[in-house]
């Protein structure tokens, strides 16, 4: 057996397909297709037209084959804990859509397996689902002996996307790691849990499609859909024992040793940090690679998570300061020929990278204080299992740092509690990825895909045309198909060709009217339910449509034209920001209506006024000088080679439509636009605002919308200047003389308070007493004060008392009390122990608290106890 890197084996996969006739298809972007699904994380997903006839291969090829990038986190809290779970990882598939079936596809595994790869075939098995005697027999004439082949159940060999729709038995290769890998039971075979058979390969044979009462409907054409982890087959070819020992990814874990100053195989608590660290470190770079932002829901959600995850592992071994743009640069060493993306947006993934642990820092800060907060608030010595959990899910504090810090107060942590809202989680997470996989395949189905099979795609004719003569094909109204519309309902129209646009791209969806001799419907929004359907949401105001009408569909042709102008805007804008705040600038989303334009992009700070300025004077600039406008159809390959711009997370088939704005802009959109810049008249930016980390938005508003808003800020100048009493451009010099007394009036105040406050600290000062080993100790109540500011008092106290000096300190805040003890290292040397003054004192107050000698603290339930916990310290102090 030969030794292959990654990717040697990557491209005898494809090679091998190729010439089988399968047309090699790039991996698809890591957010999928489809609104029903979070993130790709199998080669199909990309496919699902093909699989349900909606789409074809041209001839002459049978199949595509791919490697495509995928992204699973279900379990992601046994990520590093073994040798095969990973966040991040490709899928070596080959998949069929009617043209080749069991018997070339096994064919072609065996041959690829044993021949191409050269793995032993004494070490191969087959499993096969109970009973698909075709498949048994298929890999017998292929000289596989029986012993080597086994049946298994629909658990482990029958593929379902849900109750109901496509699925099929699958058949499964496993390769022999050997006796020594196994559990030792004279009944180990493929499907034990032990490690010795490891299955590499699944080849799905979707031929039924799966009814409500249970049946299987054979398919009309039956499909192959086929899946091979790279990092698995990398593993057995290189002879290691884990997927991290193969050559990609034991590199990555190598910058963790760099980092670090470990050594990988030493110690197993540091083996599973350089394990997290290297995965999920690849996860987040392919993630923003693909446009996806850390946020607080959605794919945001899981990318902040993973990152947060490799961040604390970091910690863990010492690495205080932001180190994973370490792991992007090797990413991009080690992958970037084959996934060109992450080249590209290299600067911004270590942008992004790079604020995201700055953030983290802060956030760290806040799960202190939040666990100082549930400890203060604590009854007894045990921390709650959901308050661990919620440090573990929402401020990234892995279990282990919660259980180390409460050790440090002598506090033990409900590890069950914790451990059930951790099984809680996963059952969530399980349901979730459950009810993808079936909205995945559920998504074509209903009424609108039915008129999409019926009647085809509709023909878009406005690009060129405001009003064209089409034919009704179908009417919905309440969700159902119905042959009429009458005066007075409202409802969807499909047409054989419109010039509606649908909304998509940003761009919201066109409004006009529907007329024929005796009635009319007014067409208030236009969508595409299913892909290349158009649908038009009407209202008919008199008469009655039927399907097979004759009808003049015209479009509102001003609104057209104001929201035309938006959009061109966008990409005006869209250069120009790049032009001021630099190419890491991508577009992450936008709105584009008739009365406003909205433009979201990656940023990682807020502009500044002469940023928001210049972004304008740019943008105007190519306005007036009345830049040409055009559209025109290439393939996307073409489209990438002369350099147009993709939008983030955008999806696009194998011809696309460029907007070229003469000598400036060229990007792929699909949307309407103006035939020249100075259509636009102006632009101007209303607002520029955050929307999440590293993302920023602005607000922009056109032509006669842009003249309101500059009338309207003028007419709120003038009215400023009259109560001002000011000249009109002297508002602002006016203001600033006001606002700068506003200040000082507000520091006099502060001094005035902070007067007070020192009062305070004198008069306990002034009480201070002298403990029984020497030195000074305060007793005193403080007015409403939560534990950081009875600690901020400690530190003030400290420094006035001079180097020995303790301080017992209470509070009553919303009615319930908390107690504060604290000493100096020189008091502490002489005897004094915080710890053990709280545990002493707290039962006063109906509370529990603790910490170290030289401070502790503790919450009660009885406020009316505090003087008699000051008095009961002064006993053990005095």
């Amino acid at each position: 057996m030969k030794y292959l890197t990654s990717a040697e084996i990557r491209e005898k996969y494809l090679s091998f397909f190729e010439e089988k006739g399968c047309k090699r298809w790039p991996s698809s972007s890591l957010i999928p297709d489809d609104p029903s699904l979070l993130l790709t994380s199998a080669g199909m997903v990309q496919f699902k037209p093909y699989f349900l006839q909606q789409k074809h291969l041209e001839a002459p090829y049978v199949g595509t084959t791919t490697v495509q990038k995928c992204v699973r986190t279900n379990d992601i809290d046994i990520i590093g804990t073994t040798g095969r779970h990973q966040s991040f990882f490709e899928m070596l598939g080959n998949f069929s859509f009617g043209d080749y079936f069991k018997e070339e596809m096994c064919a072609w595994a065996y041959e690829f397996s044993t021949e191409v790869l050269g793995l032993p075939a004494e070490r191969l098995y087959f499993t096969v689902f109970l009973d698909d005697d075709e498949t048994i027999e298929i890999w017998k004439k292929l000289g596989v002996p029986d012993d080597h082949i086994s049946r298994l159940g629909e658990e482990d060999n029958f593929w379902r996307a849900g109750p109901t729709g496509p699925c099929g038995p699958c058949s499964e290769i496993y390769y022999d790691q050997g006796e020594e890998f196994g559990c030792g039971s004279p009944d180990c075979a493929p499907g034990c849990d032990c490690d010795r058979f490891l299955e590499y390969w699944n080849l799905v044979f979707t031929q039924y499609n799966g009814q409500e009462d249970g049946t299987l409907e054979p398919l009309p054409k039956k499909n192959i859909d086929t899946g091979m982890g790279l990092e698995r087959m990398a593993a057995i070819l290189q002879g290691v024992q884990s997927n991290y020992e193969t050559d990609v990814l034991r590199s990555l874990v190598a910058v963790g040793e760099k980092l670090t100053g470990t050594l990988y195989g030493e110690d197993a608590a540091v083996d599973l940090s350089l394990r997290i660290m290297a995965d999920h470190s690849r996860a987040v770079a392919f993630m923003i690679a693909d446009g996806i932002l850390p946020s607080n829901e959605g794919r945001g959600y899981v990318l902040r998570r993973l990152l947060r995850r490799a961040v604390m592992k970091g910690h863990l071994l010492g690495l205080d300061k932001p180190f994973l743009n370490d792991y992007v640069d090797e990413i991009v060493n080690l992958m970037g020929h084959v996934y060109p993306e992450i080249v590209e947006n290299r600067e911004l993934m270590r942008r992004v990278i790079l604020s995201e642990e700055e953030r983290f820092g802060a956030n760290l800060r806040q799960g202190r204080a939040f666990l100082d907060e549930a400890l203060a608030q604590l009854e007894g010595d045990v921390l709650p299992g959901d308050r661990a959990f919620t440090l573990h899910d929402t401020y990234g504090f892995p279990v282990e740092v919660t259980r180390e810090l409460c050790d440090e107060r002598g506090i033990e942590v409900d590890m069950e509690g914790f451990s059930r809202c951790m099984d809680e989680q996963r059952e969530r997470a399980r349901a979730a990825n459950t009810k993808d996989a079936e909205a995945a395949w559920s998504t074509y189905g209903g009424v609108m895909a039915e008129i999409l099979e019926a009647v085809g795609p509709t023909e878009f004719l406005g690009y060129t045309k405001n009003d064209a003569d089409v034919r009704v094909l179908a009417l919905v109204k309440d969700g159902r198909q119905v042959d009429a519309l009458e005066a007075g309902d409202e409802g969807r129209i499909v047409v054989d060709a419109t010039p509606f646009y649908a909304e998509k791209g940003g761009q919201i969806g066109d409004t006009g009217t529907m007329t024929k001799e005796g009635a009319a419907a007014r067409v208030l929004d236009t969508k595409e339910p299913e892909k290349g359907l158009i649908a038009h949401t009407v209202q008919v105001e008199e008469g009655r449509i039927v399907a097979g009408d004759a009808v003049r569909a015209a479009i509102d042709v001003p609104r057209r034209e104001r929201i035309r102008r938006n959009h061109t805007a966008t990409h005006i804008l869209h250069w120009a920001l790049r032009e001021v705040l630099g190419d890491h600038v991508k577009q992450a989303g936008s709105y584009v209506a008739d009365n406003r334009l909205r433009f979201d992009f990656t940023h990682f700070e807020a502009m500044t006024a002469d940023q928001i300025a210049e972004v304008e004077r740019l943008a105007n600039e190519k306005i007036m000088e009345n830049h040409a406008v055009r559209a025109y159809e290439t393939s996307l390959a073409s489209a990438r080679e002369a350099g147009v711009m993709a939008l983030f997370g955008e999806k696009y088939g194998e011809f696309v439509r460029v907007l070229d704005i003469e000598g400036f802009s060229q990007e792929l959109c699909g949307g309407t636009h103006v035939s020249a810049t100075s259509e636009i008249g102006f632009v101007k930016v209303t607002s520029e605002t955050s929307v999440g980390a590293n993302l920023r938005r602005i607000e922009a508003v056109t032509s006669f919308d842009a003249l309101a808003y500059m009338n309207r800020m003028e007419a709120e100048l003038k009215e400023s200047a009259e109560v001002l009493r000011v000249p009109l451009f002297d508002v602002g010099e006016r203001t600033a003389a006001n606002v700068k007394q506003l200040k000082e009036l507000q520091t006099k105040m502060k001094r005035n308070r902070e007067a007070v406050a020192d009062d305070g600290i004198n008069a306990l000062l002034d009480n201070a007493q002298t403990s029984a080993a020497g030195y000074p100790v305060v007793f005193g109540r403080m007015p409403e004060a939560d534990a950081g500011q009875m600690r901020n008092m400690w530190d003030v106290l400290r420094a006035r008392l001079g180097k020995p000096g303790a301080a017992v300190l209470a509070t009553e805040k919303d009615g319930k009390p908390t107690l504060l003890a604290a000493g100096s290292p020189e008091a502490v040397e002489a005897g004094f122990d915080a710890g053990a003054v709280i545990k002493a004192i707290a039962p006063c107050v109906k509370g529990g608290g603790g910490g170290k000698a030289s401070m502790a603290q503790a919450g009660g339930k009885d406020a009316s106890g505090i003087d008699a916990a000051l008095e009961a310290a002064r006993g053990m102090l005095l």
